[in-house]
């Protein structure tokens, strides 16, 4: 039987990771409009970046606006991968249900 990511298949990591594929190569979320996307509170979107940002699939990116600091999330290649594998992991799961 066909094995499903454990670090993507948590319903928060997998909503995060959904809606940072949406992003085109090369763009980032600011965390707050990505907390606003997913309705989630800032210490929980956090807990569930680190998770993914330690097994490389989420790329943090801190940086100052003016003096504000701003936190920029982007998924990586290997996270694009890791989204594709999981997405074919649960078709094939599925694929014998009706």
């Amino acid at each position: 039987m066909t094995e499903l990511d454990t670090v993507i298949h948590a319903p928060a990591r997998l909503r995060i990771m959904v809606v940072l594929a949406q992003l085109d190569r090369g763009d980032a979320i600011a965390f707050p409009r990505l907390r606003s996307e997913l309705d989630m509170t800032a210490g929980n979107l956090s807990t569930h970046l680190r998770k993914l940002e330690d097994a490389g699939y989420v790329a943090v990116t801190k940086t100052h606006e003016k003096r504000t600091p701003v936190t920029y999330l982007a998924l990586s290649d290997t996270g694009r991968t890791a989204l594709t594998g999981y997405r074919s992991a649960l078709a094939s799961i599925l694929g014998g249900t009706t």
